[in-house]
Parts: C-alpha cells; sequence; structure tokens
C-alpha cells in the first residue's frame, strides 16, 4: 500500500513555512490542507502549484472567487471524485 508524507508545518522548511502561511492567509484559514502539505516535499513544486491557484482561483478576475470555488466543487462532483 503506498503511503504519502505529509510535511507538517512544524517540520517545514523556511521556505516551505512561508508557502504555508500564505495558502492559509489566502484562504482564510488555519490550518494547511493536505494537498499542499503532499506537494511540500518538493518546495519548488509546492510554490509553482501555489502560484497557479493563487492566480487562477485567488487574484480577481471576470468571476469572482465564489463562483470559481462553486464550478470547482460542480465538476468535482460530476468527475466523481472522493477528495
Amino acid at each position: 500500500m503506498a503511503s504519502i508524507k505529509l510535511i507538517t508545518e512544524e517540520e517545514a522548511s523556511e521556505k516551505v513555512k512561508l508557502i504555508y502561511e500564505d495558502i492559509k492567509s489566502a484562504l482564510g484559514i488555519d490550518f494547511v490542507p493536505n494537498l499542499y502539505k503532499s506537494m511540500a516535499i518538493k518546495p519548488n513544486y509546492l510554490e509553482a502549484n501555489w502560484n497557479k491557484v493563487k492566480a487562477v482561483m485567488i487574484e480577481p478576475g471576470k468571476l469572482d472567487r465564489l463562483t470559481k470555488e462553486t464550478i470547482a466543487v460542480a465538476v468535482s462532483a460530476v468527475m466523481g471524485s472522493s477528495y
């Protein structure tokens, strides 16, 4: 059975800690979702993916954030995602 290492906030490198703080701040939450903890084993990968998420979902655009998140949830449900 495969296991994915999750990098906790306590064991994260300084670079990852900064990204984690940005994630929590931008999302308005007090925890780091496991999706990002699983990427943190490769800090550059985490950074690139978080920057993409920010550009698409957080930064202002033609759609507001709530609409973007609603679309993401709908697509996830249609695709049968259990995450």
